[in-house]
């Protein structure tokens, strides 16, 4: 019985990511006359919309499961594009999956910062010495009081 139980505390439990779509749904759109409101009804809120074109919606699911260290791995992705025209009738439905993904690199270089470069130290003990105000110096001549200018 003890060499069962400890089966359990290895096996990988699936974790599903995102807004999954349900492929009898999705076969219920038909483009040309189905509407934004056929879509939501049917598949509710998109993840997101296309940055320049609110017309598209966009739903992405994920199912992962942890690998070694915890880290999670894919197991299936699939994002489901849906396009309409200004009138909000249905365009068209595209569906991709892990293979249509595409292996990004990351853009050489650094973005530049305003300021000026301090080193580890300079701002570790750069503001020692600025704050040591005490509430007696918020007198008439320290120029802290509620006075007018």
């Amino acid at each position: 019985m003890l060499s069962l139980g400890g089966c359990s505390l290895f096996a990988a439990n699936t974790t599903v990511r995102g807004n999954p779509v349900d492929q009898d749904s999705l076969k219920q759109l038909i483009p040309g006359t189905s509407t934004t409101a056929d879509a939501t009804s049917l598949l509710g809120s998109p993840t997101a919309r296309e940055t320049f074109d609110d017309n598209s919606w966009v739903y992405i699911s994920q199912i992962t499961q942890p690998r070694v260290g915890r880290l999670p791995g894919v197991l299936t992705q699939r994002v489901v594009v849906l396009t309409f025209d200004p009138n909000g009738t249905l365009r068209q439905v595209k569906t991709y999956n892990k293979r249509d993904a595409k292996s990004v690199s990351m853009a050489p270089g650094s973005t530049p910062s305003p300021g000026s470069s301090a080193s580890v130290l300079q701002q570790l003990f750069g503001n020692v010495g600025r704050f040591n105000q005490t509430p007696s110096s918020n007198g008439p001549g320290s120029g802290l009081s509620g006075g007018s200018l």
